[in-house]
């Protein structure tokens, strides 16, 4: 991933008579306003990922009990006519 640097709000208003302050405010506040939106989906995203890993590591571990496994060993047992 390459990164840019971008010009600053200044920058941009000295080297281009056309973009005025207020302009360059709104420009700035719609780009911030994007970044945050793309955060919170971020930030969603990692919660259901974390929240649906829990849940896997939760069952697992539940399946992987002694007293689990020994019921499914003799339901398997019993299944197959051993």
């Amino acid at each position: 991933m390459q990164l840019r640097r971008r010009a600053s709000a200044a920058q941009l208003a000295d080297s281009d008579p056309r973009l005025d302050a207020p302009q360059t405010i709104e420009t700035l506040e719609a780009r911030v306003a994007h970044l945050e939106r793309q955060l919170e989906g971020l930030q969603d995203a990692m919660h259901r990922e974390g929240t649906r890993q829990h849940r896997r590591i939760t069952e697992l571990e539940a399946r992987t009990e002694p007293s689990a496994l020994a019921i499914a060993l003799n339901k398997d047992e019993r299944d197959r006519g051993l």
